[in-house]
Parts: structure tokens; C-alpha cells; sequence
């Protein structure tokens, strides 16, 4: 079998795993004190061009979701975001577990608009009852979306712009960032990122760590007291080197941008194969996401020798699949789907 399920079915870049064997037995403080997670932090300032930046590495992506948010939000606010996005449909109800409410916006191939942001915080505070309802306290957005789609530089500004004209923090998801900073054609860039949003965090599960997330708060007075958050919400690693150190080696000599270039590549021979073959696309993704609609009878032939996500529930005659390429997918694996189709 051939696999393209999701970018996080196998362990870790073998750099970072080479890190992590040869460090096994040293022994170090814990909870993120040690001189690996303090280079690692270091060198993310630096990639992101905020020598003053606050960074933490959290264990996972929804942990990371749900502690920044609850971080940034007061008691009787809530989250603005899309529809589509992972916290309001694929985290099991962590941000509302915390007490916060999504605030759902019309999502455009994933993707929120900041005429629909201000429209939203205007007729809010415009409602004469608004002490009674949950007020947007922040905007989340995620970059790649959920749908593999990507904010142009001109559209995070926007954003940026509206949340600062409102006083909220911009939080941007950055699950499988190293993707979309990977993208051809993006106009987007890390520093762009750490000088547009709040608070941001950097991938590392689904782009080549055993586990793991680096928040970063360019502003860092928005996180008060995070550390103890972290704890608070179990997201805290009391082996933090573990961290320091898979991130320590994603950001030297370039490995974080070049496991993102791989992924991006054999998708996009992915795509081009498709679009030869004649199948359609449920939307344009430049990324290691690809939505294909498939004949049903198609689905079942591949599903024989490939496994992939169907993205819904299935349909009478066609379905909606995922094929996602990460890292660690192999050229040759990418030619036997081809040849599959």
C-alpha cells in the first residue's frame, strides 16, 4: 500500500531523529530550561526577524489552539474564524471545553475576508443588547487553510489592519505552515507572518517532528503568565529538550524550508497528473493538500492499493478525496498513484 492519508503518519526527519539519539543520555533540566531549547528559540527570533519575540514549544496542535486562545481571550469573549476552520470543526469542541465560544464568519475556499471581520465587530458593539452576547475577543486564521488554500500578503495585512483597528489579536495556525511558506508563487514570508499577527505558531508535527509546536508572540505582553497556561492545559513537556532539540534541527541550515519544498513539489506532480487524466478539483490548492472529486467506482479501484481521506460524507455518484503529500513521501510512490489513475 501506498499512503496519503495526512503529512504526520511517520516518525521524524531522520536529522532530527540523528539530534535526538545523540542526545539521548545527557542529562539536562526540564519543562524547556536547557541550553537546546534556548538555541532553538534563538534560532526561530532570528528566522523570524523578532529578536524580542516570546517563543514556547507546546506537544501538540489542538493543545496549542486551545491554550493560546484561552490566553488571549477574556472570560465573556469568543473567537472569530471561518466556518471551515480546524477549531470550529475538527478539534472535539476544545475551544468551547475551555469556555470560549467560535464565533463562526462565511469562509471562502477557506479563507476569511476582513470587510466580513469588521462587519462583524461593527454590528456587534452597533446591537444595543451586545453585553449579553459573547463579544469577538480575537480572529483566528490558519495558514495553509484547512482546504490547502493560502492568504496572500495583501489579505493578511487587511487582517492585520482591521484586528489592530479593533484592538484584538491576530492568531494564525500555522499546523503546516512550512508547506504554505513553501508554495510557489506565495508572496508570504515568516518575517511577514511575525510582523502581522499577534501571535503565530510554527508546525512541527505534521512538518517533520516526532510531535511538537512553536508558539511565537511578537508581542509578548498579549501571553501573560503562559507558561503557567501551558501547564494548566497539559500542553507542557516536562522533557522539553525534546523540543528544543527537533526544532533546534529544523531550523539550521535550512531543513525546515527544504522539507516543505519536497512536499510542495510532489504534490504539485500530483495535481498535474490529475489535471492531465481529465478529473476535476474541488478547489486550487498550491500546496501538500489536493482536493479531487473522484467517481465512487474510481475511489474504490485506488483504495485497493492506496490509502488517501475521503473530505465529507460520500456521494451518490462522486466523492470528494484528500491527497496529502509531506516530507517524507517517496517519488516513486507518487509515480504508482499516477500510473494507478
Amino acid at each position: 500500500m501506498i499512503h496519503f492519508d495526512t503529512d504526520y503518519m511517520e516518525g521524524a526527519h531522520p536529522e532530527v531523529m540523528r539530534r535526538l539519539v545523540e542526545t539521548n543520555l545527557e542529562q539536562t533540566p526540564g519543562y524547556g530550561c536547557d541550553d537546546y531549547t534556548a538555541r532553538a528559540k534563538d534560532l526561530i527570533r532570528e528566522a523570524c526577524g523578532q529578536p524580542q519575540a516570546a517563543v514556547q514549544f507546546l506537544v501538540g496542535g489542538t493543545q496549542t489552539n486551545a491554550t493560546v486562545i484561552d490566553a488571549l481571550l477574556a472570560r465573556h469573549e469568543g473567537v472569530l474564524g471561518a466556518e471551515s476552520a480546524h477549531i470550529n470543526v475538527h478539534e472535539a469542541g476544545a475551544i468551547e471545553a475551555t469556555g470560549h465560544k467560535v464565533l463562526t464568519l462565511p469562509q471562502y475556499d477557506g479563507k476569511v475576508k476582513a470587510a466580513d471581520v469588521e462587519a462583524y465587530i461593527r454590528n456587534f458593539y452597533r446591537d444595543e443588547t451586545y453585553e449579553h452576547m459573547v463579544a469577538p475577543g480575537m480572529l483566528y486564521i490558519s495558514h495553509p487553510t484547512e482546504l490547502g488554500t493560502l492568504y496572500t500578503l495583501h489579505e493578511l495585512e487587511d487582517l492585520s489592519r482591521v484586528c489592530r483597528e479593533a484592538n484584538i489579536p491576530l492568531y494564525m495556525d500555522g499546523a503546516r505552515l512550512g508547506y504554505g511558506l513553501a508554495a510557489e508563487g506565495t508572496d508570504v514570508t515568516l518575517k511577514d507572518i511575525a510582523r502581522l499577527c499577534d501571535v503565530f505558531y510554527i508546525g512541527g508535527t505534521k512538518v517533520g517532528a516526532l510531535f511538537g509546536e512553536a508558539v511565537v508572540a511578537a508581542r509578548p505582553e498579549r501571553l501573560p503568565h503562559f507558561f503557567s497556561l501551558v501547564k494548566q492545559h497539559g500542553a507542557l513537556l516536562a522533557k522539553g529538550r525534546l523540543l528544543g532539540i527537533q526544532f533546534g534541527a529544523l531550523f539550521t541550515d535550512g531543513l525546515y524550508q527544504r522539507i516543505g519544498a519536497h512536499a510542495v513539489r510532489l504534490a504539485l506532480k500530483l495535481k498535474q497528473a490529475f489535471v492531465e487524466k481529465g478529473y476535476k478539483f474541488h478547489l486550487d490548492s498550491l500546496t501538500n493538500q489536493q482536493f479531487v472529486c473522484l467517481p465512487n467506482e474510481t475511489i474504490d479501484r485506488l483504495m485497493r492499493e492506496a490509502t488517501f481521506e475521503l473530505w465529507g460524507p460520500r456521494g451518490e455518484t462522486e466523492t470528494v478525496v484528500r491527497f496529502v503529500t509531506s516530507w517524507a513521501t517517496r517519488e516513486e510512490d507518487v509515480d504508482k498513484l499516477i500510473a494507478l489513475l
